[in-house]
């Protein structure tokens, strides 16, 4: 049992430095934190809220992202964007991913 909640810690790990990458690459088109989570959640990023909504708010302060509130609607919804240095972000991010996954598949994992 250690052992799995060991490799789930891992897996949790793992997936927290992709969240990042996902998101700058998903609000490229404006969208809303549970729009987010929903769209996450489909493609295999089980991401919780709690962690989600926190990520947003330090992108947004790093300048990846920017935001605005819809109030056009029933429930006013935070809608958030990627900025021109989160797309510049994005595309250093992405080869730096693709560096790893190379780097991990010549070692032969």
């Amino acid at each position: 049992m250690d052992e799995l909640s060991s490799l789930e810690q891992h897996r949790q790990e793992l997936r927290r430095g992709t969240v990042v990458l996902a998101c700058l690459a998903q609000l490229r088109e404006p969208g809303y934190g549970y729009g987010l989570l929903e769209t996450l959640e489909g493609a295999g990023f089980d991401v919780e809220a709690n962690t989600l909504y926190p990520l947003l708010r330090r992108l947004e302060k790093q300048g990846l992202l920017t935001s605005e509130w819809n109030t056009e609607e029933s429930r006013p919804r935070k809608f958030y964007r990627t900025t021109a240095d989160g797309e510049a972000a994005l595309a250093a991010l992405r080869i730096e991913w693709r560096a790893l996954s190379s780097a991990i598949d010549a070692l032969g994992a």
